[in-house]
């Protein structure tokens, strides 16, 4: 049987994967595009594991593509979801100094945030965050009132839907499981049958090192996987916490620290901490994957990552250990909060970029070659950007594979 052929593919289904596929759609000339997934269902991993927060832009370094596209991706998801009717809540957030020696970092996150343009962002008093959160203690915060609320899968499958409208093509339960590079097309070779295509696109997320491997290339990073557990509020207990508290982040670290969040279907979940995961789908802490396990454990710059924020780790592990470790770390944020308050919730796991030096990459990352872009960082705030980063993959495209672009996007 002759293999199927297409101007391009995207590999992986989440939310950047769908956001990429239609922002070609729009904005190339009129190609074939095929996106597969190997899931039976779209946004499976990071897309429908994560927090659901839609980010204003106020952690990132300023003229960094997180904060770039981040702010307009806000904007644009906002908009993507009024048009399609998808419920979203403008609900605010406070970062929370708990103690004098971090009003410095909190400072310096005001100025960071105020250089990237995020709105209506404040530095409040004491008396103004128990306005705002009556139960949660700090010395001092930051009020974001632009920080939102979203179901990210839900928008996920809306864009494949605008994705099917435009002509494109999903596979789901296709998985790559090796690629041969041509000097003018690829062929991948997947589950269920062989593809070619003339130009590759590589958005899947916790294997997406794996998958440029396949392609030839032989990237200076790899993806360590980190899982994020959380706990839920006992619903007679969800007065704790009206909308979203943070902690004042460390800014050595990549992640964000313990923290609460209300989802919009209602719940208030409290986390997510930071833990190796022995798998890169490893969602809970008895899942292993020897050949995920080895790949990380064989890669040079985990061993100096480790050898670096080892402290961090044991602290983190401790954590995901001990339940009341991790109610301690809450209640910096909230005192009242008790052990029994809360139940053990779901996880989701980090698709964490880190390069040969042991560094964390805290930048999304981009490796573009011969007919192909790959993907390989693309951690929060992704979701909350994936308009603007598949609108900016789609421009490099148009330039790495010298494809014509339409003067106006199409749309429905």
């Amino acid at each position: 049987m002759k293999p199927s052929s297409y101007d391009l593919a995207i590999v992986g289904g989440g939310i950047v994967g769908l956001a990429t596929a239609l922002a070609c759609l729009q904005q190339l000339g009129r190609l074939s595009v095929l996106v597969l997934e190997k899931e039976p269902q779209l946004a499976r991993h990071q897309t429908g594991h994560n927090s659901g927060v839609i980010h204003s832009g106020l952690y990132y370094r300023p003229g960094s593509y997180k904060a770039r596209l981040c702010l307009e991706g806000r904007r644009q998801l906002v908009q993507f979801c009024e048009t399609h009717g998808i419920h979203y809540e403008q609900c605010g957030k406070v970062v929370v100094a708990v103690e004098a020696q971090e009003l410095p970092r909190l400072d310096a996150l005001y100025e960071r945030g105020t250089a990237n343009g995020v709105e209506g962002l404040e530095r409040i008093t004491p008396e103004r965050l128990r306005e705002l959160e009556p139960h949660a203690a700090g010395v001092g915060a930051l009020y974001s009132p632009a920080t939102g609320i979203v179901d990210f899968s839900a928008v996920a499958h809306a864009l494949a839907d605008e994705v099917r409208h435009l002509g494109g093509e999903i596979a789901l339960g296709t998985g790559v499981v090796g690629i041969r590079r041509f000097a003018d097309r690829f062929d991948l070779h997947t589950t269920q049958d062989t593809i070619n295509t003339r130009h590759l696109v590589n958005c899947a997320g916790l294997y997406a090192d794996v998958i440029a491997h396949m392609a030839g290339e032989r990237p200076a990073v790899r993806i360590i996987p980190f899982r994020g557990e959380y706990y839920r509020l006992r619903r007679e207990r969800r007065h704790l916490v009206r909308n979203l508290i943070y902690p004042v982040p460390d800014p050595m670290m990549p992640f964000l620290g313990v923290h609460f969040t209300r989802t919009v279907h209602g719940e208030i979940e409290a986390g997510p901490n930071a833990v190796l995961a022995c798998a890169r789908e490893g969602y809970t802490r008895g899942q292993i994957n020897p050949r995920d396990l080895v790949s990380t454990l064989t890669f040079r710059g985990f061993w100096t990552m480790a050898r670096r924020y080892w402290a961090s780790g044991v602290a983190e592990m401790y954590r995901s250990i001990s339940k009341r470790a991790f109610v301690g770390a809450l209640q910096r944020l909230i005192p009242e909060l008790r052990a029994d308050d809360v139940v053990r919730g779901g996880a989701g796991v980090r698709a964490q970029a880190v390069s040969q030096d042991g560094t964390l990459l805290d930048d999304f990352y981009l490796l573009e070659a011969p007919g192909a872009i790959h993907v390989l960082n693309a951690p929060s705030p992704a979701a909350t950007a994936s308009l603007a980063i598949g609108q900016h993959i789609a421009r490099r495209a148009a330039a790495t594979f010298a494809l014509p672009t339409l003067r106006a996007g199409r749309s429905r």
